[in-house]
C-alpha cells in the first residue's frame, strides 16, 4: 500500500527528482519547502497530482502534521547559497534536525537523513569510508554548513539511542542532474551554464582537484533503497559514483559535448576547498545492493539538454 511521505526540500533539485520517484511507485507526497534554494518550476507539473501537495514552511520552526516516512533533505547546499546567511544554514540544519526527529518521534516513523560527504571536510583518508572521522575546520567559510550537517548526524543518532527512534543516515557526495539551480555556484552546473553562454570556464585552483559525480536518478534509487531497509539498518552510507575525475577534466568534457568554443581560466582556490573527493561504497553495495549506473558522459548530456531548454525559455 502506498504511504504518506513527507519531503523536506522537496522542491529543491534532489528533492523534486524524489518526489516524481515517489508518485510513481503508488505513494502519496507533502512537499515542504519555504523556496530559498528551491523553486515551484521544479514540481509545478506535479501540482495537479491529487497525491502531492505543496506546503510552504521553514523547517527552523515545529511541523504538525501526519505521515508514515520523511526524507529531511532541506538545506542549501552550494557554497554561493549556504555563505549568503551562514547562520541561517546553521539554524537549518541543526534546528530543522531537531524539529523533523521531533515530529519523527510523535509519529514513531522512520526519518532519514540527507547528510553529506561535506562531513568529511578536506579528507586525509581516500577514498572516503564511512569509519573517517573527517578534516574539517569548525570556523571557516564552510563551516556552517559542513558543521551544521555534522551535528544533524549527531542529533540523529542520540534519538536513535535515547528514544529508539527508526533513523536512516545517507551520505552525498557531488550529485547532479537537471533541476539544478543556474547560478548555485557548483562545479556542473557552472561549467555547463558557461559553455552553453560561449563564456570562460572558470576553474578554481589548477584543476587538479578531484570530484566523483553522480546523476541524480541514481542518488535518488540509493535512498529509496535505504528508506526500505529493515530497522537495525541505520548508515551511515556513502551514497556516490566512485569513479573520480579531476576538474580539468570534467571542464574538458562539457567543452566537448557542448560543441563550444569556451575557454579555461584560472582563478584563486577557495579556503578550506577539497583537494580529493570520492567515495568508498563498500557498504552501499553490500547493504543497499546499490551502486550507480548512469556514467558522467551520458549524465552529462542529459544535463546539458536541460540547461539547454532552460536557458532558452528564459531568453
Amino acid at each position: 500500500m502506498g504511504k504518506r511521505v513527507l519531503i523536506t526540500g522537496g522542491a529543491g533539485f534532489i528533492g523534486s527528482h524524489l518526489s516524481r520517484r515517489l508518485l510513481a511507485e503508488g505513494h502519496e507526497v507533502l512537499c515542504v519547502d519555504n523556496f530559498f534554494t528551491g523553486s515551484r518550476d521544479n514540481i509545478i507539473d506535479l501540482l495537479d497530482d491529487r497525491r502531492f501537495e505543496l506546503l510552504r514552511h521553514d523547517v527552523t520552526f515545529p511541523l504538525y502534521v501526519e505521515v508514515d516516512q520523511i526524507y529531511n533533505l532541506a538545506c542549501p547546499a552550494s557554497p554561493v547559497h549556504y555563505q549568503f546567511d551562514p547562520v541561517q544554514t546553521t539554524k537549518t540544519s541543526v534546528m530543522g534536525a531537531i524539529n523533523m526527529l521531533g515530529l519523527a518521534k510523535r509519529l514513531r516513523v522512520p526519518i532519514l537523513q540527507a547528510s553529506t560527504s561535506e562531513v568529511y571536510g578536506d579528507p586525509e583518508v581516500h577514498p572516503q569510508e564511512e569509519s573517517y572521522w573527517g578534516h574539517v575546520n569548525t570556523i571557516g567559510p564552510r563551516s556552517c554548513y559542513d558543521e551544521g550537517k555534522r551535528c544533524a548526524e549527531t542529533l540523529f543518532f542520540d534519538y536513535h539511542r535515547q528514544h529508539k527512534l527508526q533513523i536512516k543516515v545517507i551520505r552525498i557526495f557531488n550529485t547532479y542532474g537537471p533541476n539544478m539551480h543556474p547560478a548555485d555556484g557548483r562545479v556542473v552546473s557552472n561549467f555547463v551554464v558557461q559553455a552553453l553562454r560561449g563564456e570562460d570556464i572558470t576553474i578554481y585552483g589548477d584543476g587538479s582537484q578531484t570530484r566523483s559525480f553522480c546523476y541524480v536518478s541514481d542518488l535518488v534509487d540509493a535512498m529509496t533503497r535505504m528508506m526500505g531497509t529493515d530497522a537495525s539498518v541505520t548508515g551511515p552510507i556513502n551514497t556516490g559514483n566512485p569513479n573520480e575525475f579531476t576538474i580539468k577534466q570534467l571542464a574538458e568534457l562539457v567543452v566537448e559535448l557542448v560543441n563550444s568554443g569556451s575557454k579555461v581560466v584560472y582563478r584563486d582556490l577557495p579556503v578550506d576547498d577539497p583537494k580529493q573527493r570520492r567515495p568508498d561504497i563498500t557498504r552501499a553495495r553490500k547493504v543497499l545492493d546499490w551502486e550507480p549506473t548512469v556514467q558522467l558522459r551520458e549524465g552529462l548530456r542529459l544535463t546539458i539538454d536541460y540547461f539547454d531548454q532552460l536557458l532558452a525559455k528564459s531568453a
